[in-house]
């Protein structure tokens, strides 16, 4: 009997050592206040206009890189009210196109619909970042499952966007996702000089 309930004990333990790093100590929980003096400043409504450019990785839940894609996003703004659409290449040569619909408020607060969301997306800009969570329902060709999602985009110096995204099922980290998003102008210039 003692040593049943240690084992209960130390499974408990561990769930809960499991549960704490991956919420409280991880990348899920940092919070937009932590980059609210981060420079340059990112605002939506500027950095995410026009056409752009993405490249990215996703790795899949053992930590290999289970796809690699490339994307050509636009972004348009009236106010405070935008639209971005995205089209995506994979490697292994599908394509898939959504459509965010965006709203920022004066504090920053971000409102995010897509017709792959279950419910709104809520986030926020602070300093250098952008945070945004969101469910999302995967195309019936992935499984149809819908994840708990937590992105977060950071403003370099020269304009580029570092994103991360991490993908989860009853809290479990099921994939995660990097890239890079650039304005596209800037990506023809590389390619003149090179």
């Amino acid at each position: 009997m003692e040593l049943v309930l240690a084992f209960l004990l130390g499974l408990i333990l561990a769930l809960g050592a499991f549960w704490l790093r991956a919420n409280q100590l991880g990348f899920a929980a940092q919070v937009p206040a932590e980059y609210r003096n981060g420079e340059p400043p990112f605002d939506i409504r500027q950095v995410l206009n026009g056409p752009m450019a993405c490249e990215g990785v996703i790795f899949g839940p053992t930590g290999r890189v289970s796809s690699r894609f490339v994307a050509e996003f636009h972004a348009s703004w009236d106010g405070d009210t935008g639209r971005m659409t995205e089209r995506f290449l994979y490697d292994n040569g599908d394509t898939q196109d959504r459509e965010w619909r965006l709203t920022v408020d004066d504090a920053g607060a971000i409102r995010a619909e897509a017709d792959d969301l279950v419910g709104i997306g809520r986030g926020r800009q602070a300093g250098h970042s952008v945070m945004l969570n969101y469910r999302i329902r995967l195309p019936e060709a992935s499984g149809g499952h819908v994840l708990d999602a937590i992105d977060w985009m950071y403003l370099t110096d020269n304009g580029t966007i570092i994103n991360r995204s991490q993908f989860r099922k009853f809290g479990i980290k099921v994939a995660e996702l990097v890239a890079t998003i650039r304005p596209m102008e800037a990506v023809d210039e590389q390619l003149e000089a090179a």
